[in-house]
């Protein structure tokens, strides 16, 4: 099998204008092992009791249930989570304050993913 030299020469030079338009621009990963750590020792964990989709208000443009720092009690709506055309509200467990709300509006999440973390 014979290599074309044009199609490898055409193929270097996109590669080297793609990087040069990259250049100064940095590249998110998309990998869950480089995002920080936070230390979980002290804090609550609420994982989604149910597959769908999560909203973090109840309309949409609508003022969020919760957002970062927020004071909340047991048995407040942390958000909803939609499955099979069901708006699911879900409670919190525990009192606490808001320290990362890790799923975003819209996102699909799975059964026990955690999507609240409490302090």
């Amino acid at each position: 099998m014979e290599i074309d030299k044009k199609i490898i020469l055409r193929l270097i030079q996109v590669l080297e204008d793609l990087k040069k338009s990259l250049k100064g621009i940095d590249i998110e990963s998309e990998s869950t092992e480089l995002k920080e750590e936070i230390d979980l020792s002290d804090k609550i964990i609420i994982k989604s009791p149910i597959v769908g989709t999560a909203y973090l208000a109840p309309e949409p443009g609508g003022k969020k249930f919760v957002e970062v720092g927020k004071k909340i009690k047991k048995g407040d709506t942390l958000m909803i989570i939609e499955a099979m055309k069901t708006m699911n509200h879900v409670p919190s467990t525990k009192d606490g304050v808001v320290k990362e709300v890790c799923v975003e509006d819209g996102q699909p999440v799975e059964f026990d993913q955690k999507i609240i973390i409490l302090e």
